[in-house]
C-alpha cells in the first residue's frame, strides 16, 4: 500500500471499530479541559480524572483558582506528578486568563501557546475538544501508531504532526486524533505488542520497532 492508501484504511478502520469517541479527560468548560490537559502530562487520563473533581470542586475557574495558594493546588494534584512545576503553571495562568482575557481562556494558538504549563500539543487539544478548531494533538499513541504504519518517518512528534496533517483531511483530524489513542490504549501497546491481535497493523504491516520521543 501507499502512505495515502494505507492511511485510507487506517480512517475506515477506525471509524469502523469507534463511531464515537469520548474525550478522555473529564472537564465542562475551556478553563477545567486546559487545566486537565496540562495535568496529564506524564500521568494517566485515568489518574487525572480522579483528582480534577477534588480540585474543582475547591476552584473550577481561574477567579476561584487564584485564591487558593500555590501550596493548595500542589498538594490537590500531587497524585498526577511533576506537582511543583504543574502548580505554578495553574496558579499563573489562571491570574494571566484574569489580567489578559477577562477570565476567558483565548481562542488561538498563540493565545494557549503564551500560557505557563501549555505548550502546543495541549494548545492543539484544547482547540480541538473545547472549540472545534481542526487540530492534531501528537501523543505518544499516536506517535507510535503512526510510525508502525509506516505513516512517517518517526523522527519527532513535530514531523509526525506535519505527515498526519498532509496525509489525512482537516475535517477528520479532531475525531481521528482521539481515534487513533483508544486504538492504540486497546490494540496497540508500546509494550506486549502483538500485530495478530490488532486489526489494522496485521493489515498493513508495520515496523517493529518503536519511533524516537
Amino acid at each position: 500500500m501507499t502512505r495515502k492508501q494505507k492511511a485510507q484504511f487506517v480512517m475506515d478502520e477506525l471509524e469502523r471499530l469507534y463511531p464515537e469517541v469520548p474525550i478522555p479527560l473529564e472537564h465542562h468548560d475551556p478553563y477545567t479541559l486546559t487545566i486537565a490537559v496540562l495535568l496529564s502530562a506524564q500521568c494517566t487520563d485515568v489518574r487525572v480524572n480522579q483528582i480534577t473533581p477534588i480540585l474543582f470542586a475547591r476552584a473550577d475557574n481561574p477567579f476561584d483558582m487564584v485564591k487558593l495558594s500555590i501550596e493548595e493546588i500542589k498538594e490537590i494534584i500531587r497524585p498526577c506528578g511533576l506537582s511543583p512545576a504543574k502548580s505554578k503553571a495553574i496558579w499563573n495562568l489562571s491570574h494571566i486568563l484574569i489580567d489578559k482575557y477577562g477570565g476567558e481562556v483565548p481562542q488561538s494558538f498563540e493565545g494557549l501557546e503564551s500560557l505557563p504549563g501549555v505548550g502546543h500539543k495541549t494548545a492543539s487539544v484544547v482547540m480541538s475538544q473545547a472549540f472545534g478548531v481542526p487540530a492534531f494533538p501528537v501523543d505518544t499513541h499516536i506517535h507510535r501508531l503512526m510510525y508502525r504504519w509506516g505513516l512517517t518517518s518517526g523522527k519527532n512528534v513535530e514531523q509526525t504532526e506535519r505527515d498526519a496533517k498532509k496525509l489525512f483531511p482537516s475535517e477528520r483530524w479532531n475525531k481521528l486524533h482521539l481515534q487513533i489513542i483508544f486504538y492504540g490504549r486497546e490494540y496497540s501497546p508500546a509494550r506486549g505488542f502483538r500485530i495478530e491481535k490488532s486489526p489494522i497493523d496485521a493489515s498493513i504491516g508495520v515496523k517493529s520497532r518503536l519511533p524516537k520521543p
